[in-house]
């Protein structure tokens, strides 16, 4: 799944929208091909965010996130076939990117921060991600060099804190009429969690197989990434990739990332170690 940031303010300083005027059509012929070449590099999924989720990032009004990500949706909609994925926790959002030629929901916030979102999803037919997420924005510490990053919540066994609010999420979503068999769990990597944590999950990520469903995982340039090699967001793609080498190993099978060439590569080579 590649990343693709419809936004100026991107943790990773991808954002497309840097410096370019929102009006314009700048900003959408970046992403269009920024997607594409994805694409070619190997991302079977474009995942299309027109709002950051990094620690202390400002929230963006529904309006502004659709105008930053339909006219990118429906170009790229019209150039490929790859299925597209528009990462937002706002029902209205989600309808525009649908309606867009979007075919897929990725929600941070796993249907907490939109009560009208998981019926929207269940009446479109559209596979979800839903994500564990123990974000306060009180519990943001912001590095000069390493970034921001979200406070880690205290946890006896964070697999099991987990495994029990995804198996929440996922009756949550089933409650909505949700098919089960279109849902995604994704452990949230980096989302109110210590960088010891980060590991804790990453490490026993094979105990999320309980839950039955796919799993997604996200470190892409994470701030444990950083925390452990002492790197900037734009110098962490070693440590992604030893994270998502260590994911496949313990069940992951979506692998949402910037670097999109290097960690397919990864990926193909991890799977025919494994035999797959």
């Amino acid at each position: 799944m590649g990343i693709v940031n419809v936004t100026p303010d991107s943790f990773s300083g991808d954002g497309v929208l840097r410096d370019r005027d929102l009006n314009g059509s700048a900003f959408v012929q970046a992403a269009i091909a920024a997607a594409l070449q994805m694409v070619v590099d190997g991302a079977e999924i474009l995942d299309i965010g027109g709002e950051s989720t990094r620690p202390g990032a400002n929230p963006v009004a529904a309006s502004d996130e659709i105008a930053r990500i339909v006219p990118v949706i429906q170009a790229l909609a019209q150039e490929t076939d790859v299925p597209i994925s528009i990462d937002t926790s706002k029902a209205e959002v989600a309808r525009a990117a649908l309606d867009a030629g979007a075919s897929m929901v990725n929600d941070v916030w796993g249907l907490l921060a939109d009560r009208e979102l998981g019926p929207l999803i269940a009446e479109r037919g559209a596979p979800v991600v839903l994500m564990d997420n123990r974000s306060a924005a009180a519990k943001v510490a912001i590095d000069p060099r390493l970034g921001g990053q979200y406070l880690g919540t205290t946890s006896e066994d964070i697999v099991a804190d987990v495994t029990a609010q995804l198996e929440r999420r996922i009756q949550a979503a089933t409650d909505a009429g949700i098919d089960e068999a279109r849902i995604i769990v994704d452990p949230g990597l980096g989302f109110g969690k210590t960088p010891a944590q980060n590991l804790v999950l990453i490490r026993r990520l094979d105990a999320l197989k309980v839950l039955g469903r796919p799993i997604l995982v996200g470190p892409s340039r994470k701030s444990f990434i950083g925390a452990v090699l002492g790197t900037p967001p734009s110098d962490r793609i070693e440590g992604t990739a030893a994270a998502i080498a260590c994911a496949i190993l313990g069940g992951a099978t979506i692998l949402r990332v910037h670097d999109v060439k290097p960690i397919a590569r990864v990926a193909r080579m991890t799977d025919a170690i494994l035999g797959r």
